[in-house]
């Protein structure tokens, strides 16, 4: 919920801060060769508010496999009410997949395989200080990966993102979500998300994941200082996976800052 330049570049620069964000997830501990990945992004606006940049660094391990992504990204964003913004947004960059040799005396893995492809993405998002929508693609063009016996496809993905801020008291904010995902050949997934904000400092919060070993989350952040923020989820597998598994841990570092004052103080951002 906090990590959407990821997959959405039209998201850069909308929280009108300079954003740096670090993210590390360690799925489906205790199964050798479990799927890790960890992110580094950051985004802001530029002098022109319409205009923002960021750059993203996702490295996926699976086993012997592993995919570095490194992308820009760019969006432009106009207003279309006196509440809500409207920003497109392009992502260009390159994905690095390598294959490493763990037996060299099998024929079938006789030589290491590292291949560099350039991609782009494109994404849409409207939003207001209380609700958002978005759809994206962070990479569009299908990739094959191909070398000797050695055969692998990527494909593109399709997100749909959407949630809403209500104000429960002076104190407590609840903010539920719902992020869904489509990949031509796998399942699709939804991830659906009830989160509690608390003196706008602490969030407590659930959610479940439909078509996906991983089921129930649980998700802690707070606000350890003015510009820091420090989170830590939990997903507890309930599928066939999770007899083998103790669950998935992520934890994520957030850096927020305004580099730049213009005007009154921009309002408080929960997307």
């Amino acid at each position: 919920m906090f990590n959407t330049i990821s997959v959405n570049p039209a998201y850069a620069g909308s929280r009108e801060t300079l954003n740096v964000t670090a993210l590390h997830r360690n799925q489906w501990v205790g199964i050798d060769g479990n799927p890790r990945t960890s992110t580094f992004s950051l985004h802001a606006p530029m002098r022109n508010d319409r205009l923002g940049l960021g750059l993203s660094y996702i490295s996926d391990r699976l086993g012997f496999e592993s995919t570095n992504y490194v992308y820009g990204d760019f969006s432009y964003t106009v207003p279309v009410s006196l509440k809500a913004k409207l920003s497109f947004g392009l992502k260009a960059g390159v994905t690095n997949y390598q294959l490493e040799t763990p037996d060299s005396n099998d024929a079938f893995f006789a030589s290491s395989f590292n291949q560099w492809s350039p991609n782009f993405g494109a994404g849409v998002y409207l939003s207001t200080n209380r609700w958002y929508v978005g759809i994206s693609s962070p990479r569009i063009l299908t990739t094959d990966l191909n070398q000797g016996e050695f055969e692998a496809l990527e494909r593109p993905s399709y997100y749909s993102i959407a949630g809403l801020v209500l104000d429960l008291s002076p104190t407590v904010k609840f903010r539920p979500s719902v992020l869904s995902k489509i990949t031509n050949g796998a399942p699709t997934s939804m991830d659906v998300s009830a989160h509690f904000l608390f003196y706008d400092k602490l969030w407590v919060g659930a959610s479940y994941r439909f078509n996906n070993a991983d089921g129930f989350g649980a998700l802690l952040d707070f606000q350890i200082s003015k510009d820091f923020r420090l989170g830590y989820a939990y997903d507890m597998p309930t599928g066939e996976i999770r007899p083998y598994s103790t669950g998935t841990h992520e934890i994520i570092l957030i850096y927020e800052t305004l580099f730049k004052q213009k005007g009154p103080a921009k309002s408080p951002r929960y997307f």
